[in-house]
C-alpha cells in the first residue's frame, strides 16, 4: 500500500486574497551564545507574507533555522544569516524577514569597596530586520538605577540647619557637642527621598559593527548615572552607596540628559530613544523624561 501524501494546506490558495506585513511565531525558547554565557531566550520569528494569494507561511521552516543561533556567538553576522535562511525558505512568499530575540544578561559585578560581588540580570532584546538586502539591528536595554531628589535634599538641610540654630542658639559651639549632634538622630532630623528608578534605552546600529555592544551600553549608561544600584553588599558599600547618592542627585531631567550625552558619545550608535522611569517614593506616580537623537531619521 502507497503512504498517502501528506497535504499542504499551506501551499492552497487563501480564500481572501491579502498580502500581510508579519507572520511567524513569537515566544520560541531557545539558547543563544553572548559572551561565553549560554542564556536562556525567546525568539519570535517571522516574514512578511507578500503573495496575497498563498493561504500561510511555512512556520516550521522559521523555527529550523533558529537552531543556527544554538551553537554560535551571537552577532549581527549571524543574525543577518538566519534572516537570510527564512527568505531563503520562502521565496517567492516573502520578501522581508524579522527576528526578535529576549533575554536577560547576567553580569558579575564588584561592590563598591568589600570585596564582595554578585549577579545582575539586565533585560535586553535584539530585534532585527532584512528587507532587499538592507539590514537593520536594533537594541532595547533596561538599566536599574538610584536617583536622589535634588529637592528633597535641599529641603532637608534647611530643616536640619533649623534644628542646629534651635539646639545651639546663644550657646558657645564646642567640636565634640557638634560632633556628637551631627552623629544624634536629633541632629539628622530629616532626609532625601530617593527611589529605584529604570533607564530604558533603545539604539539603532551601524552596519560595520561585528559585535553586539551590549556590555559596553550597560557600563557606559552606569557610568553616566553614578548610581547603579548593587548586588551584596558590606554596611562599608552601603555607606559608599549613601554618599555616591548624596553627591549625584538628579531629577529624570538630569538622568536623561546624562544618558543622552553618554550614548552619543558611543562608538557605532547610529540612532537612539530612551526613556528614564523614577518611581517615586513621595508621590504615588512616577516622574518620567525621555531623549531622542536622530531617530525619526534613522
Amino acid at each position: 500500500m502507497n503512504a498517502l501524501t501528506l497535504p499542504d494546506i499551506a501551499a492552497q490558495a487563501a480564500r481572501q486574497a491579502l498580502p500581510l506585513e508579519w507572520v511567524g511565531m513569537c515566544g520560541i525558547a531557545l539558547p543563544v551564545l553572548f559572551d561565553g554565557q549560554r542564556i536562556g531566550a525567546t525568539a519570535d520569528a517571522g516574514v512578511s507574507l507578500d503573495d496575497g494569494e498563498a493561504r500561510g507561511i511555512h512556520m516550521s521552516r522559521l523555527y529550523l533555522a533558529l537552531e543556527m543561533l544554538e551553537n554560535e556567538p551571537l552577532t549581527p553576522g549571524l543574525i543577518r544569516r538566519v534572516l537570510q535562511r527564512f527568505l531563503d525558505s520562502h521565496q517567492g512568499l516573502s520578501q522581508q524577514a524579522y527576528l526578535r530575540i529576549h533575554a536577560d544578561l547576567l553580569l558579575k559585578r564588584p561592590a563598591l569597596v568589600s570585596p564582595l560581588a554578585g549577579w545582575k540580570s539586565y533585560p535586553v532584546s535584539i530585534e532585527a530586520r532584512l528587507k532587499n538586502a538592507m539590514f537593520h539591528v536594533e537594541l532595547k536595554i533596561d538599566v536599574a538605577y538610584s536617583s536622589t531628589c535634588p529637592c528633597s535634599a535641599a529641603l532637608s538641610r534647611q530643616l536640619i540647619q533649623q534644628q542646629f540654630v534651635d539646639d545651639f542658639a546663644n550657646q558657645p559651639l564646642q567640636h565634640a557637642d557638634v560632633l556628637a549632634w551631627l552623629g544624634s538622630a536629633k541632629g539628622i532630623v530629616a532626609t532625601p527621598h530617593s527611589q529605584r528608578s529604570s533607564a530604558q534605552l533603545q539604539l539603532r546600529l551601524a552596519d560595520y559593527l561585528d559585535q553586539l555592544p551590549l556590555i559596553a551600553l550597560i557600563n557606559d549608561a552606569e557610568t553616566a548615572l553614578g548610581t547603579a544600584v548593587q548586588t551584596a553588599v558590606k554596611r562599608a558599600d552601603e555607606q559608599a552607596f549613601a554618599l555616591a547618592n548624596g553627591q549625584n542627585l538628579m531629577f529624570c531631567e538630569d538622568a536623561a540628559r546624562r544618558l543622552h550625552l553618554a550614548l552619543k558619545r558611543s562608538p557605532g550608535i547610529n540612532a537612539f530613544a530612551l526613556r528614564v522611569v523614577h518611581a517615586e517614593s513621595l508621590h504615588a506616580h512616577d516622574a518620567v523624561a525621555e531623549s531622542r537623537y536622530n531617530w525619526e531619521a534613522a
